[in-house]
């Protein structure tokens, strides 16, 4: 676990006024989970610590989607998020392409195959179900595979499904799982560019009203720039699971 300091300008971060969230708030928005209960329980730790440490009228996790798939705990993850929350701490969970594809896996048995190629399987064996322990085969096996999650899917984690947020707008900032379409007015985005997009939002350099924070586009560090901030650090490939840290106007990141 450690600490990355926020203070220091990255490669295109425009110096000046900096974007605020409202007095009295400390916000955590927690990065691509993938079913890494170890690190999401360590970064917890962090950020009880951290909130200790730092007075503030009000505590706010945002949590920016993809908490399934990939990882080997996609059920324990959601399972601590429902039943484990943080202390004094407001919640806010945001959908990630995952999470649509588990969703509507439920419901449309035909995107199994590409839902099991991104990662499903290990969702469906944290929730007891061994996607290669010789079902029926094609079609007939995905509509067994998802008569089987309905079957075991509890009610609770269905509801937290149905309840996911696509967006959340905190005095200057725009939480996001994937980004937005430049150009395009925020209240008019389409909701598949807020799960999916990936290009031209990430090379675009102009403005989007907010400053954008995201996962969805792992890399090694933070990402910082002058419109928008990733924190998908590659947690289900062996990197660290990251938390941005707001108050005011500063910024900082805590990791596990």
């Amino acid at each position: 676990m450690g600490r990355l300091q926020g203070g220091a300008a990255r490669h295109g971060e425009v110096l000046g006024a900096r974007p605020c969230v409202p007095p009295g708030l400390r916000v955590y928005a927690i990065g691509d989970i993938h079913g890494r209960l170890d690190l999401l329980e360590a970064l917890h730790d962090s950020i009880r610590a951290d909130a200790e440490a730092h007075a503030s009228e009000r505590r706010e996790l945002v949590y920016l989607g993809d908490y399934v798939d990939r990882g080997s705990a996609s059920k324990q993850v959601i399972d601590t998020l429902i039943e484990q929350p943080l202390d004094g701490f407001e919640a806010v969970h945001l959908m990630g392409n995952h999470e649509f594809f588990l969703h509507r896996f439920l419901d449309d048995p035909e995107i199994g195959d590409v839902w099991l190629m991104n990662g499903g399987e290990t969702t469906l064996q944290s929730y007891g179900i061994e996607p290669w322990d010789d079902p029926p085969h094609g079609r007939e096996r995905l509509d067994w595979l998802s008569e089987r999650f309905n079957e075991v899917l509890p009610e609770s984690h269905r509801r937290f499904l149905d309840d996911l947020r696509l967006s959340y707008e905190l005095g200057d900032y725009l939480f996001v799982h994937a980004g937005v379409r430049p150009g395009v007015p925020l209240d008019q985005q389409d909701p598949d560019d807020l799960i999916w997009i990936r290009e031209p939002f990430l090379r675009s350099e102009g403005g989007f009203g907010k400053l954008v924070v995201h996962g969805h586009t792992p890399d090694v560090n933070p990402v910082q720039r002058s419109n928008r901030i990733c924190v998908d650090t590659g947690a289900c490939y062996g990197g660290r699971l990251t938390a941005l840290v707001l108050q005011a106007d500063g910024r900082d990141f805590l990791q596990a």
